[in-house]
């Protein structure tokens, strides 16, 4: 055996889990942690201006649907997505749901059919939200719209599926600016998205 061969072998490879193994996992853990494909990731804990404008866009587009003909569920970070497609499991910070949920094999903790999703943003997963699990998110069959929120600065943006191969992208960055969403025919203030928010407070 050589050298770097019996290093190799002496190397801690990653454990890998089955997503019952995860699931029964994360019913008893204290974190929240996401899997993708037998690994368990923990997810870093977010910061004041993350959750405040998470917090905002739940109360603001839950009292929207209210009035909307066709029936749309708003849903928390508390709620984790299931991509079939890649074994993957992940919790969005909001997501909206058209008429009623579909559950990965009948288990609530599993929704498969989500038509929006908001992420608000960090420095640590900025460029995997924008680019890895966007590109995730796009093998869900529901999935239209992907609205991604930079906490510590005035500046949000909005994918929406033209076609199969093109989603169309606006930008705002002012507060008073809004933010249309396509899928739902409904326009976002950004002021309401930042509501309260400080941005001193990074």
């Amino acid at each position: 055996m050589s050298a770097i061969a019996a290093i190799q072998k002496k190397m801690v490879q990653p454990k890998t889990y089955t997503l019952e193994e995860y699931l029964h996992r994360e019913e008893r853990s204290i974190t929240k942690n996401e899997f993708y494909n037998g690994q368990i990731i923990p997810m870093a804990g977010a910061k004041y201006n993350h959750n405040l404008i998470a917090s905002n866009m739940v109360r603001f587009l839950g009292n929207e649907v209210e009035n909307l003909e066709q029936t749309y569920l708003v849903l928390n970070s508390d709620q984790k997505v299931y991509i079939e497609a890649e074994n993957t499991a992940v919790y969005p910070d909001a997501l909206l749901i058209c008429e009623k949920p579909k559950f990965w094999q009948g288990r609530e903790d599993l929704i498969t059919n989500p038509i929006v999703i908001i992420e608000v943003l960090s420095k640590s997963t900025r460029k995997y939200d924008l680019k890895d699990k966007f590109s995730l998110y796009q093998l869900i069959p529901s999935f239209k719209e992907y609205i991604t929120i930079e906490p510590n600065k005035i500046h949000v943006q909005a994918w929406f599926m033209q076609d199969e191969e093109t989603w169309k992208v606006s930008k705002a960055t002012d507060l008073t600016q809004v933010i249309h969403l396509r899928s739902l025919n409904i326009d976002i203030n950004l002021s309401d998205i930042y509501r309260r928010v400080e941005f001193d407070k990074i």
